[in-house]
Protein backbone atom coordinates (compact mmCIF):
# COMPACT_ATOMS: atom_id res chain seq x y z
CA UNK A 1 0.00 0.00 0.00
CA UNK A 2 2.90 2.32 0.81
CA UNK A 3 4.36 1.96 -2.69
CA UNK A 4 0.98 2.94 -4.18
CA UNK A 5 0.98 6.09 -2.06
CA UNK A 6 4.49 6.95 -3.21
CA UNK A 7 3.60 6.42 -6.86
CA UNK A 8 0.49 8.59 -6.54
CA UNK A 9 2.51 11.32 -4.88
CA UNK A 10 5.18 11.16 -7.58
CA UNK A 11 2.52 11.37 -10.29
CA UNK A 12 0.87 14.41 -8.65
CA UNK A 13 4.22 16.15 -8.17
CA UNK A 14 5.36 15.44 -11.73
CA UNK A 15 2.07 16.68 -13.20
CA UNK A 16 2.22 19.87 -11.12
CA UNK A 17 5.81 20.61 -12.14
CA UNK A 18 5.04 19.88 -15.81
CA UNK A 19 2.01 22.16 -16.04
CA UNK A 20 3.68 24.92 -14.02
CA UNK A 21 6.79 24.79 -16.23
CA UNK A 22 4.70 24.93 -19.39
CA UNK A 23 2.78 27.96 -18.14
CA UNK A 24 5.98 29.65 -16.94
CA UNK A 25 7.50 29.15 -20.41
CA UNK A 26 4.41 30.75 -21.96
CA UNK A 27 4.66 33.78 -19.68
CA UNK A 28 8.34 34.14 -20.50
CA UNK A 29 7.51 33.98 -24.21
CA UNK A 30 4.82 36.65 -23.80
CA UNK A 31 7.17 38.97 -21.90
CA UNK A 32 9.84 38.57 -24.57
CA UNK A 33 7.39 39.74 -27.23
CA UNK A 34 8.56 43.22 -26.22
CA UNK A 35 11.60 44.83 -27.80
CA UNK A 36 14.95 44.44 -26.12
CA UNK A 37 16.32 46.92 -23.60
CA UNK A 38 19.50 46.77 -21.54
CA UNK A 39 18.81 47.05 -17.80
CA UNK A 40 22.04 45.59 -16.43
CA UNK A 41 23.68 48.87 -15.38
CA UNK A 42 24.34 49.86 -11.75
CA UNK A 43 24.00 46.36 -10.27
CA UNK A 44 24.57 47.69 -6.75
CA UNK A 45 21.48 49.90 -6.88
CA UNK A 46 19.50 47.11 -8.48
CA UNK A 47 20.34 44.63 -5.73
CA UNK A 48 19.44 47.32 -3.21
CA UNK A 49 16.02 47.68 -4.85
CA UNK A 50 15.55 43.93 -4.80
CA UNK A 51 16.31 43.72 -1.08
CA UNK A 52 14.31 46.79 -0.01
CA UNK A 53 11.30 46.66 -2.35
CA UNK A 54 10.79 42.93 -2.95
CA UNK A 55 12.14 41.27 0.18
CA UNK A 56 11.72 44.19 2.59
CA UNK A 57 8.45 45.48 1.06
CA UNK A 58 9.60 49.02 1.81
CA UNK A 59 6.73 50.82 0.07
CA UNK A 60 4.11 48.73 1.85
CA UNK A 61 5.14 50.20 5.20
CA UNK A 62 3.62 53.56 4.36
CA UNK A 63 0.54 51.94 5.89
CA UNK A 64 2.09 50.08 8.86
CA UNK A 65 -0.93 47.94 9.83
CA UNK A 66 -1.57 46.65 6.31
CA UNK A 67 2.17 46.21 5.79
CA UNK A 68 2.52 44.03 8.90
CA UNK A 69 -0.44 41.86 7.86
CA UNK A 70 0.94 41.54 4.35
CA UNK A 71 4.35 40.70 5.76
CA UNK A 72 2.82 37.87 7.79
CA UNK A 73 1.30 36.41 4.63
CA UNK A 74 4.53 36.92 2.72
CA UNK A 75 6.72 35.42 5.46
CA UNK A 76 4.29 32.54 5.82
CA UNK A 77 4.46 31.85 2.10
CA UNK A 78 8.27 31.83 2.09
CA UNK A 79 9.05 30.23 5.46
CA UNK A 80 6.23 27.73 5.91
CA UNK A 81 6.97 26.38 2.45
CA UNK A 82 10.31 25.18 3.81
CA UNK A 83 8.16 22.59 5.54
CA UNK A 84 6.98 21.52 2.08
CA UNK A 85 10.50 20.18 1.45
CA UNK A 86 10.02 17.65 4.23
CA UNK A 87 6.56 16.72 2.96
CA UNK A 88 7.91 16.13 -0.54
CA UNK A 89 10.75 13.93 0.72
CA UNK A 90 8.32 12.00 2.91
CA UNK A 91 5.92 11.60 0.01
CA UNK A 92 8.57 10.30 -2.37
CA UNK A 93 10.48 8.16 0.15
CA UNK A 94 7.49 6.87 2.11
CA UNK A 95 8.87 8.27 5.38
CA UNK A 96 7.23 10.43 8.06
CA UNK A 97 8.81 13.61 9.46
CA UNK A 98 12.20 12.63 8.10
CA UNK A 99 13.89 15.77 9.50
CA UNK A 100 12.83 15.11 13.11
CA UNK A 101 15.66 12.66 13.99
CA UNK A 102 18.19 14.86 12.19
CA UNK A 103 17.25 18.15 13.86
CA UNK A 104 16.47 16.66 17.28
CA UNK A 105 15.21 19.25 19.82
CA UNK A 106 15.36 22.00 17.17
CA UNK A 107 12.62 20.30 15.15
CA UNK A 108 9.61 21.01 17.44
CA UNK A 109 10.81 24.61 17.84
CA UNK A 110 10.93 24.98 14.06
CA UNK A 111 7.47 23.45 13.60
CA UNK A 112 6.19 25.61 16.46
CA UNK A 113 7.38 28.74 14.62
CA UNK A 114 5.69 27.46 11.46
CA UNK A 115 2.45 26.99 13.37
CA UNK A 116 2.54 30.54 14.75
CA UNK A 117 3.12 31.82 11.24
CA UNK A 118 0.24 29.67 9.97
CA UNK A 119 -2.11 31.29 12.49
CA UNK A 120 -0.87 34.78 11.55
CA UNK A 121 -1.34 34.00 7.84
CA UNK A 122 -4.90 32.75 8.41
CA UNK A 123 -5.81 35.78 10.54
CA UNK A 124 -4.24 38.22 8.07
CA UNK A 125 -6.06 36.63 5.13
CA UNK A 126 -9.34 36.80 7.05
CA UNK A 127 -8.78 40.53 7.70
CA UNK A 128 -7.99 41.08 4.01
CA UNK A 129 -11.25 39.30 3.10
CA UNK A 130 -13.14 41.61 5.47
CA UNK A 131 -11.46 44.68 3.94
CA UNK A 132 -12.42 43.57 0.44
CA UNK A 133 -15.93 42.24 0.98
CA UNK A 134 -17.37 43.88 4.11
CA UNK A 135 -15.55 47.19 4.56
CA UNK A 136 -15.34 47.44 0.75
CA UNK A 137 -12.45 49.85 0.45
CA UNK A 138 -12.88 52.07 -2.58
CA UNK A 139 -9.96 50.69 -4.59
CA UNK A 140 -11.30 47.14 -4.14
CA UNK A 141 -14.81 47.88 -5.42
CA UNK A 142 -13.68 49.79 -8.51
CA UNK A 143 -15.13 48.66 -11.83
CA UNK A 144 -11.54 47.83 -12.84
CA UNK A 145 -11.99 44.61 -10.90
CA UNK A 146 -15.43 43.60 -12.15
CA UNK A 147 -15.67 39.89 -12.91
CA UNK A 148 -12.76 37.53 -12.58
CA UNK A 149 -10.18 39.92 -10.98
CA UNK A 150 -12.37 40.46 -7.91
CA UNK A 151 -13.12 36.75 -7.53
CA UNK A 152 -9.47 35.86 -8.07
CA UNK A 153 -8.35 37.77 -4.97
CA UNK A 154 -11.04 36.15 -2.82
CA UNK A 155 -10.23 32.65 -4.07
CA UNK A 156 -6.57 33.08 -3.19
CA UNK A 157 -7.26 34.40 0.31
CA UNK A 158 -9.72 31.60 1.05
CA UNK A 159 -7.30 29.00 -0.31
CA UNK A 160 -4.50 30.28 1.91
CA UNK A 161 -6.73 30.08 4.99
CA UNK A 162 -7.77 26.51 4.12
CA UNK A 163 -4.14 25.45 3.55
CA UNK A 164 -3.09 26.84 6.93
CA UNK A 165 -6.01 25.11 8.70
CA UNK A 166 -5.10 21.80 7.03
CA UNK A 167 -1.50 22.21 8.22
CA UNK A 168 -2.68 22.83 11.80
CA UNK A 169 -5.19 19.95 11.67
CA UNK A 170 -2.48 17.58 10.42
CA UNK A 171 -0.15 18.56 13.26
CA UNK A 172 -2.87 18.25 15.90
CA UNK A 173 -3.77 14.68 14.89
CA UNK A 174 -0.07 13.85 14.53
CA UNK A 175 0.62 15.09 18.05
CA UNK A 176 -2.08 12.87 19.57
CA UNK A 177 -0.79 9.84 17.64
CA UNK A 178 2.73 10.58 18.88
CA UNK A 179 1.54 10.70 22.47
CA UNK A 180 -0.10 7.28 22.02
CA UNK A 181 3.06 5.76 20.56
CA UNK A 182 1.38 4.94 17.26
CA UNK A 183 3.57 3.18 14.69
CA UNK A 184 5.48 5.40 12.22
CA UNK A 185 4.65 8.60 14.20
CA UNK A 186 8.03 9.80 15.46
CA UNK A 187 8.01 11.33 18.93
CA UNK A 188 8.90 15.03 18.61
CA UNK A 189 7.17 16.53 21.62
CA UNK A 190 4.16 18.82 21.73
CA UNK A 191 3.98 21.62 19.19
CA UNK A 192 3.38 25.20 20.34
CA UNK A 193 -0.04 25.89 18.81
CA UNK A 194 -1.60 22.53 17.98
CA UNK A 195 -0.50 21.10 21.31
CA UNK A 196 -3.25 23.22 22.89
CA UNK A 197 -5.91 21.64 20.68
CA UNK A 198 -4.93 18.00 21.13
CA UNK A 199 -7.59 17.39 23.82
CA UNK A 200 -10.23 17.97 21.13
CA UNK A 201 -8.93 14.88 19.30
CA UNK A 202 -8.37 12.63 22.31
CA UNK A 203 -11.76 10.93 21.91
CA UNK A 204 -10.95 9.61 18.42
CA UNK A 205 -9.58 6.14 17.78
CA UNK A 206 -6.11 5.65 16.33
CA UNK A 207 -7.50 4.66 12.94
CA UNK A 208 -9.69 7.78 12.82
CA UNK A 209 -6.74 9.98 13.79
CA UNK A 210 -4.56 8.39 11.13
CA UNK A 211 -7.34 9.08 8.60
CA UNK A 212 -7.55 12.73 9.73
CA UNK A 213 -3.78 13.19 9.70
CA UNK A 214 -3.28 11.49 6.32
CA UNK A 215 -6.29 13.24 4.82
CA UNK A 216 -5.06 16.66 5.97
CA UNK A 217 -1.53 15.78 4.76
CA UNK A 218 -2.75 14.86 1.27
CA UNK A 219 -5.15 17.80 0.98
CA UNK A 220 -2.43 20.18 2.19
CA UNK A 221 0.19 19.08 -0.32
CA UNK A 222 -2.27 18.67 -3.21
CA UNK A 223 -3.66 22.11 -2.38
CA UNK A 224 -0.15 23.58 -2.55
CA UNK A 225 0.53 21.87 -5.89
CA UNK A 226 -2.80 23.18 -7.20
CA UNK A 227 -1.93 26.65 -5.85
CA UNK A 228 1.41 26.43 -7.67
CA UNK A 229 -0.43 25.98 -10.96
CA UNK A 230 -3.11 28.54 -10.19
CA UNK A 231 -0.47 31.16 -9.39
CA UNK A 232 0.67 31.85 -12.99
CA UNK A 233 -2.93 32.47 -14.07
CA UNK A 234 -3.61 34.80 -11.16
CA UNK A 235 -2.69 38.31 -10.08
CA UNK A 236 -0.67 36.58 -7.36
CA UNK A 237 2.00 35.86 -9.95
CA UNK A 238 3.61 38.94 -8.38
CA UNK A 239 4.75 36.62 -5.56
CA UNK A 240 7.35 35.39 -8.05
CA UNK A 241 7.79 38.27 -10.53
CA UNK A 242 8.09 41.03 -7.92
CA UNK A 243 11.73 40.05 -7.41
CA UNK A 244 13.00 40.40 -11.01
CA UNK A 245 10.72 43.40 -11.49
CA UNK A 246 12.28 45.20 -8.53
CA UNK A 247 15.78 44.36 -9.77
CA UNK A 248 15.11 45.70 -13.27
CA UNK A 249 13.24 48.77 -12.04
CA UNK A 250 13.88 52.14 -13.68
CA UNK A 251 16.72 53.93 -11.89
CA UNK A 252 16.25 57.39 -13.40
CA UNK A 253 14.05 59.97 -11.62
CA UNK A 254 10.35 59.26 -12.17
CA UNK A 255 9.75 62.48 -14.08
CA UNK A 256 12.60 62.02 -16.53
CA UNK A 257 11.38 61.22 -20.04
CA UNK A 258 13.29 58.87 -22.33
CA UNK A 259 14.43 60.71 -25.43
CA UNK A 260 14.73 59.01 -28.80
CA UNK A 261 18.34 59.08 -30.07
CA UNK A 262 17.15 59.12 -33.71
CA UNK A 263 15.15 62.31 -33.09
CA UNK A 264 18.01 63.94 -31.19
CA UNK A 265 20.30 63.13 -34.12
CA UNK A 266 17.90 64.71 -36.63
CA UNK A 267 17.68 67.87 -34.52
CA UNK A 268 21.47 68.01 -34.40
CA UNK A 269 21.66 67.64 -38.19
CA UNK A 270 19.09 70.44 -38.61
CA UNK A 271 21.22 72.75 -36.46
CA UNK A 272 24.54 71.59 -37.95
CA UNK A 273 23.85 70.36 -41.51
CA UNK A 274 27.53 69.78 -42.16
CA UNK A 275 27.38 66.79 -39.77
CA UNK A 276 24.58 65.06 -41.67
CA UNK A 277 25.60 61.93 -43.60
CA UNK A 278 25.45 62.23 -47.36
CA UNK A 279 24.27 58.65 -47.98
CA UNK A 280 20.97 58.01 -46.21
CA UNK A 281 19.69 55.22 -48.45
CA UNK A 282 20.49 52.50 -45.91
CA UNK A 283 19.26 54.44 -42.89
CA UNK A 284 16.50 52.66 -41.02
CA UNK A 285 13.38 54.73 -40.44
CA UNK A 286 12.82 54.78 -36.68
CA UNK A 287 9.50 53.72 -35.19
CA UNK A 288 8.05 56.32 -32.89
CA UNK A 289 6.25 55.14 -29.77
CA UNK A 290 4.17 52.00 -29.30
CA UNK A 291 0.99 50.82 -30.96
CA UNK A 292 1.06 47.21 -29.79
CA UNK A 293 2.87 45.09 -27.21
CA UNK A 294 5.64 44.28 -29.70
CA UNK A 295 6.58 47.98 -29.68
CA UNK A 296 6.84 48.11 -25.89
CA UNK A 297 9.93 46.86 -24.07
CA UNK A 298 10.11 43.48 -22.34
CA UNK A 299 10.30 45.43 -19.06
CA UNK A 300 6.91 47.03 -19.80
CA UNK A 301 5.46 43.56 -20.29
CA UNK A 302 7.20 42.25 -17.16
CA UNK A 303 5.50 45.13 -15.34
CA UNK A 304 2.14 44.02 -16.69
CA UNK A 305 2.58 40.42 -15.53
CA UNK A 306 3.92 41.60 -12.14
CA UNK A 307 0.87 43.77 -11.42
CA UNK A 308 -0.75 42.94 -8.08
CA UNK A 309 -3.98 44.74 -9.05
CA UNK A 310 -3.89 46.35 -5.60
CA UNK A 311 -5.10 49.68 -7.01
CA UNK A 312 -2.69 51.90 -5.11
CA UNK A 313 -1.68 53.48 -8.42
CA UNK A 314 -5.26 54.34 -9.35
CA UNK A 315 -6.04 55.53 -5.82
CA UNK A 316 -3.19 58.05 -6.16
CA UNK A 317 -3.95 59.04 -9.76
CA UNK A 318 -5.55 62.53 -10.02
CA UNK A 319 -7.16 61.61 -13.34
CA UNK A 320 -8.82 58.51 -11.87
CA UNK A 321 -9.95 60.34 -8.76
CA UNK A 322 -11.61 63.12 -10.78
CA UNK A 323 -13.64 60.71 -12.88
CA UNK A 324 -11.50 60.59 -16.02
CA UNK A 325 -11.36 57.43 -18.13
CA UNK A 326 -7.79 56.66 -17.06
CA UNK A 327 -6.94 53.99 -14.47
CA UNK A 328 -3.24 53.05 -14.26
CA UNK A 329 -4.20 49.66 -12.82
CA UNK A 330 -6.42 48.98 -15.83
CA UNK A 331 -3.61 50.06 -18.19
CA UNK A 332 -1.44 47.28 -16.75
CA UNK A 333 -4.26 44.71 -16.80
CA UNK A 334 -5.11 45.51 -20.42
CA UNK A 335 -1.44 45.35 -21.43
CA UNK A 336 -1.17 41.91 -19.85
CA UNK A 337 -4.36 40.75 -21.57
CA UNK A 338 -3.08 41.94 -24.93
CA UNK A 339 0.31 40.25 -24.38
CA UNK A 340 -1.52 36.98 -23.64
CA UNK A 341 -3.60 37.36 -26.81
CA UNK A 342 -0.55 38.24 -28.91
CA UNK A 343 1.26 35.23 -27.47
CA UNK A 344 -1.59 33.05 -28.76
CA UNK A 345 -1.06 34.53 -32.22
CA UNK A 346 -4.04 36.91 -32.31
CA UNK A 347 -2.90 39.57 -34.78
CA UNK A 348 -6.22 41.17 -35.69
CA UNK A 349 -6.15 43.60 -32.77
CA UNK A 350 -3.66 46.04 -31.24
CA UNK A 351 -3.10 47.39 -27.76
CA UNK A 352 -3.96 50.90 -28.92
CA UNK A 353 -7.72 51.39 -29.37
CA UNK A 354 -8.70 47.69 -29.14
CA UNK A 355 -7.58 47.54 -25.50
CA UNK A 356 -6.54 51.06 -24.45
CA UNK A 357 -8.37 54.11 -25.78
CA UNK A 358 -6.99 57.48 -26.75
CA UNK A 359 -9.19 59.04 -24.08
CA UNK A 360 -7.43 57.04 -21.38
CA UNK A 361 -3.99 58.01 -22.64
CA UNK A 362 -4.78 61.71 -22.92
CA UNK A 363 -6.24 61.87 -19.42
CA UNK A 364 -2.82 61.20 -17.90
CA UNK A 365 -1.23 64.26 -16.26
CA UNK A 366 2.26 62.66 -16.27
CA UNK A 367 2.57 63.35 -12.54
CA UNK A 368 4.17 59.97 -11.77
CA UNK A 369 2.01 59.25 -8.70
CA UNK A 370 1.25 55.75 -10.01
CA UNK A 371 4.96 54.91 -10.25
CA UNK A 372 5.64 56.34 -6.81
CA UNK A 373 2.88 54.33 -5.14
CA UNK A 374 3.44 50.92 -6.73
CA UNK A 375 4.90 48.51 -4.13
CA UNK A 376 6.63 46.37 -6.79
CA UNK A 377 8.10 49.16 -8.98
CA UNK A 378 5.66 48.96 -11.90
CA UNK A 379 5.71 51.91 -14.30
CA UNK A 380 2.36 52.48 -16.07
CA UNK A 381 3.55 55.97 -17.05
CA UNK A 382 6.17 54.60 -19.43
CA UNK A 383 3.54 52.62 -21.36
CA UNK A 384 1.30 55.69 -21.54
CA UNK A 385 4.19 57.87 -22.77
CA UNK A 386 5.12 55.42 -25.51
CA UNK A 387 1.55 55.08 -26.75
CA UNK A 388 1.00 58.85 -26.73
CA UNK A 389 4.27 59.25 -28.62
CA UNK A 390 2.91 56.90 -31.30
CA UNK A 391 -0.34 58.87 -31.56
CA UNK A 392 1.41 62.19 -31.98
CA UNK A 393 4.46 61.25 -34.02
CA UNK A 394 3.14 58.38 -36.14
CA UNK A 395 -0.53 59.29 -36.56
CA UNK A 396 -0.43 63.06 -35.98
CA UNK A 397 -3.33 62.49 -33.62
CA UNK A 398 -3.56 65.03 -30.84
CA UNK A 399 -6.25 67.27 -29.32
CA UNK A 400 -6.58 70.70 -30.88
CA UNK A 401 -5.09 72.34 -27.78
CA UNK A 402 -1.99 70.17 -28.05
CA UNK A 403 -1.61 70.87 -31.77
CA UNK A 404 -1.77 74.62 -31.10
CA UNK A 405 0.86 74.29 -28.41
CA UNK A 406 3.13 72.26 -30.73
CA UNK A 407 2.79 74.91 -33.42
CA UNK A 408 3.60 77.71 -30.99
CA UNK A 409 6.68 75.91 -29.72
CA UNK A 410 7.85 75.35 -33.28
CA UNK A 411 7.26 78.93 -34.41
CA UNK A 412 7.61 80.97 -31.23
CA UNK A 413 9.86 78.73 -29.10
CA UNK A 414 7.23 78.83 -26.33
CA UNK A 415 3.70 77.41 -25.78
CA UNK A 416 2.13 80.86 -26.24
CA UNK A 417 0.95 82.55 -29.44
CA UNK A 418 2.97 85.74 -28.97
CA UNK A 419 6.35 85.99 -30.64
CA UNK A 420 9.51 86.22 -28.51
CA UNK A 421 9.75 89.95 -29.29
CA UNK A 422 6.29 90.59 -27.86
CA UNK A 423 6.59 88.38 -24.81
CA UNK A 424 7.21 91.25 -22.38
CA UNK A 425 4.37 93.42 -23.72
CA UNK A 426 2.25 92.67 -20.65
CA UNK A 427 4.69 94.78 -18.57
CA UNK A 428 3.63 97.91 -20.40
CA UNK A 429 -0.04 97.09 -20.57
Amino acid sequence: MQIVSQLLFFAALAAAVFFFSRRAAGIRRNILLGRDIDLTDQPGRRWNNLLLLAFGQKKMFRNPLVAVLHFFVYAGFVIINLEILEIMIDGLAGTHRIFAPVLGPVYPVLIGCFEILAVLVAVSCAIFLIRRNILKLKRFISHDLDGWPRSDANYILITEIVLMLLFLTMNTADGVLQSRGAAHYTETGSFWVTGMFQPLFEGFSDSTLVGIERGAWWLHILGILAFLNYLPWSKHLHIILAFPNAYFARLEPNGKMENMPAIQQEVLYAMQPELAPTDTSAAEVPKFGAKDVHDLTWKNLLDAFSCTECGRCSAACPATQTGKALSPRLIMMKTRDRAEAAGRGEADKTLLRDYITEEELRACTSCGACVQECPVSINPLDIIFQMRRHLVMEESSAPQEWTLMFSNIENNMAPWKSSPDERDAWIHA
